[in-house]
């Protein structure tokens, strides 16, 4: 089973996307166990701070390191091992499919969902074990990040998947081979304005080698 802990100081927004779909599945199937632990646990002011003003001045706040230290000590002394801890940020190395088969095989993963103007290095540079990012682009923190990648990682555990068939034409494998346009039913639309979409002929005429070599062309 891997488990996997999202440490946040938004726990609420994960509620609706983890009981959901293949992450409900994969939990539900005892492969996959998912924490969502408040970072605010761990700070020790009556504000429960978690951020303050970054040293050399500039706008912004940064999260702290002592909260996020404490967290993960406690975090790997119930786990009794050490875990894989990632850190999400837009500077970070971008997360693929080859990561999340990695990741697939862990025991026990933590991800840190950073905010506002980031997070203190020194968690980078001492405790995360990577940095990940999902895109060239900036979001509001990462719980978005830490979604993404939760979801991309549980589809790829064992049995989660209702047709294990559905890993063999994956989009961006590997090999780096993208997946080939799908249709279904059917075979002619026929739209308000009267156009006809069809679908390819290769798809109706049956022909298995032929589909497998025009699939691959188009992937």
């Amino acid at each position: 089973m891997l488990q996997v802990h999202i440490l946040t100081i938004f726990p609420e927004m994960f509620a609706s996307p983890f009981a959901e779909s293949i992450i409900r599945r994969a939990i539900d199937k005892g492969t996959l166990s998912i924490s969502i632990h408040d970072l605010r646990k761990w700070t020790k002011d009556k504000h429960r701070s978690v951020d303050d003003k970054p040293f050399g001045g500039g706008p912004g706040m940064v999260m702290m390191v002592e909260p996020i230290y404490l967290a993960i000590e406690e975090i790997k002394a119930q786990l009794n091992e050490d875990p894989f801890i990632i850190v999400t940020g837009a500077k970070g190395k971008q997360f693929n499919q080859q990561a999340a088969e990695e990741l697939s095989k862990k025991s026990s993963i933590i991800i840190i969902c950073g905010r506002y103007e980031g997070i203190d290095q020194r968690v980078v540079d001492h405790i995360a074990d990577t940095e990940y990012s999902i895109g060239p682009y900036v979001l509001t923190g990462g719980e978005l990040p830490a979604m993404v990648m939760t979801d991309s990682i549980s589809r790829l555990l064992p049995d989660v998947l209702g047709n294990s068939e559905s890993l063999d034409y994956e989009s961006h494998s590997a090999e780096g081979v993208l997946e080939a346009p799908q249709y279904t039913r059917p075979a002619e639309f026929t739209t308000a304005d009267g156009q006809i979409w069809t679908v390819p002929e290769i798809l109706l005429s049956g022909n298995h080698q032929a589909i497998d070599e025009w699939r691959k062309n188009q992937g």
